[in-house]
């Protein structure tokens, strides 16, 4: 039974700490390039990200001061949402 237990705690322990990698990222900058049919967005220090299909546009044009929150899948930057900023 106790080692059920010990297996049971370290399984919870590995599983909480593969959640702390998954956090979401956040980015400010300006905007270089936003395609709505390709679905991506380029800011000015050529942080390069893809956005999700149900993505709303707020706006977004050249220029404009945008908080990008984000996460990674594989080797791409999916950015969650995108917020004008002032």
């Amino acid at each position: 039974m106790r080692k059920l237990i010990m297996t049971a705690a370290a399984a919870a322990v590995l599983a909480s700490g593969g959640a702390a990698f998954a956090a979401v990222k956040h980015t400010t900058g300006t905007v270089k390039t936003y395609d709505g049919t390709a679905m991506s967005l380029v800011l000015d220090d050529g942080a390069t990200f893809t956005l999700p299909k149900t993505f709303k546009d707020p706006g977004l044009k050249a220029g404009e001061k945008v908080r990008v929150s984000w996460d990674m899948s594989g080797k791409n930057k999916i950015a969650e949402a995108v917020k004008i900023v002032k």
